[in-house]
């Protein structure tokens, strides 16, 4: 039992850190702006987004460069999109499943690439070895 866990650890600690991080980043703006011209924007801000991205960039480069490149890859996607479904599963349009949907491609296509990325420039792309 110890060693199975100890086997999903990686992937289990890049499921929650990206909902946490999501809480911390996004999840207290609930509210639009109405700008004086009338027009509505929101509910983030671009630096909450861009820091979201970057506080996640840390531990997919982690996991990546300790062979994890499919724990950072699943794990921050699942994250995500849990963390995207339960902040916006309250709006009544039901638009909200296409926002999760871009989310939990575009975190996919994005973590794919940098986890790939660092695992290649580490020289640590290959599987990690298996113990006989």
């Amino acid at each position: 039992m110890r060693r199975t866990l100890r086997g999903h650890a990686p992937l289990l600690l890049l499921v929650l850190l990206p909902m946490a991080a999501w809480a911390a980043w996004l999840g207290w703006d609930q509210h639009r702006d109405v700008h004086p011209d009338g027009s509505v924007s929101g509910p983030y801000e671009a630096w909450q987004v861009i820091g979201l991205v970057l506080t996640l960039l840390a531990p997919v480069c982690w996991a990546a460069t300790r062979r994890h490149v499919a724990a950072a890859v699943n794990g921050t996607t699942a994250g995500l999109t849990v963390a995207a479904y339960l902040d916006w599963s309250d709006d009544a349009s039901g638009l909200y499943l296409v926002g999760v949907g871009m989310v939990m491609v575009g975190s996919l296509v994005a973590t794919s690439v940098v986890a790939n990325a660092v695992a290649a420039l580490t020289g640590r792309g290959g599987a990690r070895p298996t113990a006989a």
